[in-house]
């Protein structure tokens, strides 16, 4: 259990420094941003018990927030994708004890679960990010293209984290 949350918590603080330091001076043709951070919170174990997945990703969202100097809405859509977090797994994975481990993961999801989960997620808040970015439909069609485009760099660049942090045993599936 010491051992999970020491990961946790250099996990935590590895993707807060990335998402300050690199991810938040990436805007690809001025509409896709990578928003990599949801990475702790789509890792998370499903057994963790509601209030500290909450409690985790509202002070994920106000640590970018702090970062990043958007008031409170990382720490918005972050609170509310933990809330959403449970349900959307349950949407593709319907039985927690069928899982290996009470992380997800390739290994215990399976790819394609996985791949639709963290999809899922990216859209999700990606959607709740930019709408509470602009709170208006003003102009939609540039709404659409943020969320698409941020969702689809936030997708590929979080299946390459976690492609990089797998371990030996994962990749061989």
């Amino acid at each position: 259990m010491a051992k999970t949350a020491l990961q946790f918590v250099i996990l935590y603080a590895i993707m807060v420094l990335t998402q300050a330091i690199v991810f938040n001076h990436i805007c690809l043709f001025g509409y896709a941003v990578p928003l990599v951070f949801i990475y702790v919170i789509i890792k998370l174990p499903i057994t963790l018990h509601t209030n500290w997945v909450l409690t985790v990703s509202f002070l994920l969202g106000m640590t970018i927030d702090i970062f990043s100097d958007t008031q409170g809405m990382n720490a918005l859509a972050c609170t509310l994708l933990g809330i959403l977090r449970k349900p959307i797994l349950h949407l593709y994975f319907p039985r927690e004890d069928e899982m290996s481990t009470p992380t997800p993961s390739m290994r215990s999801l399976g790819m394609s679960v996985y791949l639709k989960y963290v999809f899922s997620v990216s859209l999700i808040y990606c959607l709740l990010f930019f709408f509470i970015e602009t709170l208006s439909f003003f102009n939609a069609l540039r709404l659409l293209i943020k969320i698409a485009s941020s969702t689809f760099l936030t997708f590929t660049i979080l299946i390459a984290i976690d492609s990089l942090t797998s371990t030996r045993r994962e990749k061989r599936l």
